[in-house]
């Protein structure tokens, strides 16, 4: 998988601008957009929090500077309790998976938690309402101020009092708090820019409406306190017109402008990366989702090149090209059933296209033997391989067989009597196909048992086979058969005699390789009859 990752991250370039738009920042693609602002967003509830922790910044200025008025109070505990209410809606979720009672009775807080996680309209909801009250809570005492004693100079309702030998000048006017004001409408906008998965342009709306509203209290409403607040903190005695910098109201306007400027472009920068960060989750997601794909492909390919349990081993992860594999066992079943009849058929003229329609015809016999392979009764037989029309197949191979032969001394040999029953299906399946494709083909099998060694050649194209003395056996019993008969050696006739199956003395056969051989022939008349019905379907 790291090694496709790398050549997929070789030849493409993942993380694509292109498929952002460079002014509104949507995707070009509108289900990737819908999927987008419909991400799950589990950290939302860190946001609220630092948008109430900005709230409480601004509740520590004005409660510090601003006059204690019941007004004052009843703003910011209205305000607290609505953040806290918003807050604790987040968070129960969380506070209350740790108590099962307290899930059970505020099971509706719980689904409110998830909501707001997993919608994104109830986050949009929740972003709109805690940055409004922010920003109203900035400016809003601002309306209800009260005379106070603040220090000025040149005012025309002065008193003077003498501090180590230096005048100082009191008024009683609402001059004093009007910078602190400035910093709570900072405070409110950067409230906005907390929000980080929040839409771009929701968050340029509101900050835009905020500094507007903010610009026309400060030029418009409370225009005469700032210019008498700027002349009073500046002017000397001689009434000099204080400077552009000097000027509280124009540069509490400007602020404001460079503040939201400042905090619009880390908005969309944000914004951008957030979409930056999705596209590459996405493509990232497709990408595995490919890999797993051709790996399941490669895993279903492998299971049917080899035994299921073999492919499990060449599918770990610590597997090296140069290892092979063998495995040996004590008691496995061969088969070799043969079509000698096919050499004769088999014929290359125009009439059968060269010998193309001979392969078709062996290839749908064929194939009908290896949908046997698929029945849960044959689910043990495992398919060696095909030699010319010689069909090679085995049991006793699986990890479940040799179990059974190791623990239970009764059921160890059943696995002979499951390769007997393929063989009888076999036999009964290519009478079908006779009859279909109006031929006579007859099978010659043969059946042995005994010890072999399994193991896997190559490793580009692996091919899985079996040796040993058992199988050399196995393909003389076919090769001395007779045909439309099983012929299997003596010690195969002593098993299936014990698990019920007759069997007829063939006598003393001469053997390449092996001399003379007791063999016999299993009667398969009656067992054929028996199974007609099933094996075919």
């Amino acid at each position: 998988m790291i090694r496709a990752i790398d050549g997929i991250n070789s030849q493409k370039q993942w993380l694509k601008s292109d498929d952002i738009k460079r002014i509104s920042l949507f995707f070009h693609n509108q289900e990737l957009e819908k999927e987008y602002r419909a991400t799950t967003l589990p950290a939302f509830k860190y946001y609220v929090t630092c948008a109430c922790l900005i709230f409480f910044c601004i509740f520590i200025v004005q409660i510090l500077v601003l006059p204690k008025t019941s007004i004052l109070g009843i703003s910011f505990g209205t305000a607290f309790l609505t953040l806290v209410f918003i807050l604790f809606t987040c968070f129960a979720g969380q506070l209350l998976q740790c108590s099962k009672k307290a899930s059970a009775s505020l099971a509706w807080i719980l689904k409110s938690s998830e909501i707001i996680a997993n919608k994104p309209l109830p986050r949009l909801t929740l972003t709109m309402t805690t940055t409004t009250v922010i920003l109203v809570m900035a400016i809003f005492n601002m309306f209800f101020l009260k005379n106070a004693v603040v220090p000025s100079v040149n005012s025309t309702n002065t008193s003077f009092q003498f501090t180590n030998g230096k005048a100082l000048w009191f008024v009683h006017n609402d001059y004093f708090f009007l910078p602190y004001f400035l910093y709570s409408c900072i405070l409110g906008l950067m409230s906005c820019s907390v929000f980080l998965r929040v839409n771009y342009e929701l968050k340029m709306v509101m900050m835009l409406i905020a500094v507007v509203v903010y610009n026309v209290i400060l030029l418009q409403t409370h225009s005469s306190l700032f210019d008498d607040y700027s002349k009073m903190l500046y002017t000397t005695e001689k009434m000099e017109r204080p400077g552009v910098l000097k000027d509280l109201k124009t540069m509490g306007v400007i602020s404001l402008f460079i503040f939201f400027i400042t905090l619009l472009v880390l908005a969309r920068q944000n914004e951008y990366y957030c979409r930056l960060d999705f596209l590459w989750k996405n493509k990232f997601k497709r990408e595995c989702e490919e890999i797993e794909t051709m790996e399941n492909l490669n895993r279903v390919l492998l299971e049917n090149v080899l035994p299921a349990h073999v492919a499990e081993h060449f599918l770990a992860q610590n597997w090296k090209n140069e290892d092979l594999y063998h495995q040996s066992y004590e008691c496995v079943c061969v088969m070799f059933a043969s079509i000698p009849d096919f050499k004769e058929f088999y014929t290359e003229s125009d009439v059968n296209k060269e010998g193309l329609e001979c392969l078709r015809l062996l290839n749908e016999i064929i194939a009908d033997f290896d949908d046997l392979l698929s029945k849960p009764k044959f689910s043990g037989v495992e398919k060696i391989k095909t030699i010319g029309s010689t069909y090679m197949a085995a049991t006793g191979l699986s990890a479940a067989t040799v179990q059974e032969f190791s623990q239970e001394a009764d059921r160890q040999y059943t696995h002979i009597g499951t390769m007997l029953e393929f063989a009888f299906a076999l036999m009964i399946k290519l009478d079908v196909i006779n009859k279909h494709s109006f031929n006579d083909f007859k099978l010659r099998i043969g059946i042995n048992h005994g010890p072999v060694i399994a193991g896997v050649i190559g490793a580009q194209k692996p091919q899985y086979d079996i040796w040993g003395n058992s199988v050399n056996v196995a393909s003389r019993m076919d090769s001395t058969g007779v045909l439309g008969k099983i012929q299997i050696t003596e010690e195969t006739s002593n098993i299936l005699q014990t698990l019920g199956y007759n069997c007829t003395c063939r006598g003393i056969i001469n053997v390449k390789g092996k001399g003379e051989l007791k063999t016999y022939f299993v009667n398969t008349e009656m067992t054929r009859s028996l199974s007609q019905g099933n094996l075919v379907t």
